[in-house]
């Protein structure tokens, strides 16, 4: 699927019910079929992996296991989409991140967001078997905020929000299927 040819409609299915990973979806491919119709729905799809991620291998698995699962439920998507968010400990100190998973046509797509560092605090509560949504609520009085801007809208002082960042890191990981014909190029 190229830009060159715009379909009228795009069908994106979501391997979440979380309208955050939902919109984001929804605003990165919009970008590249502006004058397609972007029909996107959230679906259940598990990710087969822990609640909350706590290393990059575990995350960038648990998105793709969410699109493969999307996949084999709804097999007459255009595009097929995973968000995982998850932490590591690097050797800079600890940082959540999220994978993207993005399927078209059986090509597989994976992209990760930018690390937004994390107080050695929350990250100790999370190897203590927390999600970092619950940390969040509870060390800043919010409720539900993995719904609403993340982590990263409260650490960022809302300068970002997890829909941003999965947005453009949904935009990077679409550029195998918006550029085909270089990246099924054989001779390179």
């Amino acid at each position: 699927m190229t830009t060159s040819s715009t379909p009228q409609f795009i069908d994106v299915i979501v391997g979440s019910t979380n309208p955050v990973k939902i919109n984001a979806a929804k605003n990165a491919i919009a970008q590249y079929f502006p004058s397609s119709t972007i029909r996107c729905q959230g679906m259940h799809a598990p990710s087969l992996v822990a609640e909350q991620p706590m290393t990059e291998a575990e995350t960038k698995l648990g998105a793709i296991n969410r699109a493969r699962d999307c996949q084999q439920q709804a097999q007459t998507a255009d595009f097929y989409v995973a968000m995982e968010g998850g932490v590591d400990q690097f050797d800079h100190g600890p940082a959540t991140f999220a994978y993207m998973a993005i399927i078209s046509n059986n090509t597989l797509s994976v992209g990760r967001s930018a690390n937004l560092p994390l107080p050695q605090i929350i990250f100790d509560a999370l190897e203590n078997g927390e999600e970092l949504g619950h940390v969040m609520d509870r060390l800043f009085n919010t409720e539900n905020i993995k719904q609403k801007g993340g982590a990263i809208g409260l650490l960022t002082q809302g300068l970002a929000t997890r829909e941003s960042i999965y947005t453009q890191a949904l935009v990077l990981a679409m550029t195998p299927f918006v550029n085909a014909e270089l990246f099924n190029d054989s001779n390179h």
